[in-house]
């Protein structure tokens, strides 16, 4: 067994880790037995994540420490709400007794206690998930309006380099993994997701 420790904090994207960390961690080389604590925040839940949390340690042979859920304010505003600037400096105020828990467990080498898990977690983590990345996680609704002044910020936190500027216009590319950073962090509020994001506010916590 090995004595280093892998702590891997995650936003929850359709009731899992996105499938960019999935895959990072599966092709990422641990030393056998290492122990994984997941710490996940998310808009509401994380689903059955613990589920496939645990199947991935045991694929790369690491020891399960458990996965800990943090709420935190939401941004996927391609589909939901994000709160205004307010209510989340309330709701990251309200994690912190949560963040101080992962924080006591993971210094005293305990392992998280389980998860909720009922037949509705099972099944968004289970039957939703795969369906969701099919139909919904696409770049095809991005568009930036007369806003945008090319700055070219969309295009440097993207995390799946998706986004080039043309003439002083963000490109979207197809793949896309929904992380909303683009859309968040405008500093002109020039992009939008279709009409599924008219009107909403934009959540990034740095701006907090």
């Amino acid at each position: 067994t090995s004595d280093e420790r892998l702590i891997i904090v995650t936003p929850t994207y359709a009731w899992r880790i996105p499938r960019i960390v999935q895959d990072h961690l599966a092709e990422t080389d641990f030393p056998c037995g290492a122990q994984a604590w997941f710490v996940m925040t998310c808009g509401s839940e994380i689903g059955n994540a613990a589920k496939y949390n645990r199947a991935l340690c045991q694929e790369k042979q690491l020891t399960y420490m458990g996965t800990a859920q943090i709420t935190m304010p939401e941004n996927y505003i391609a589909m939901f709400n994000a709160p205004q600037a307010e209510e989340a400096r309330q709701i990251v105020a309200r994690a912190e007794p949560d963040i101080d828990r992962v924080i006591l467990a993971i210094a005293a080498n305990q392992a998280f206690p389980p998860p909720r898990n009922n037949f509705y977690d099972r099944f968004m983590s289970g039957s939703v998930n795969p369906i969701f990345y099919s139909f919904f996680v696409k770049a095809n609704a991005f568009a930036a309006g007369d806003a945008c002044t090319g700055c070219g910020q969309c295009a440097r936190l993207c995390p799946m380099n998706n986004i080039v500027i043309q003439n002083r216009k963000p490109v979207w590319g197809g793949d896309c993994t929904h992380c909303m950073a683009c859309i968040c962090h405008c500093p002109t509020k020039a992009i939008e997701y279709g009409k599924k994001s008219l009107g909403k506010p934009r959540y990034h916590f740095e701006a907090l």
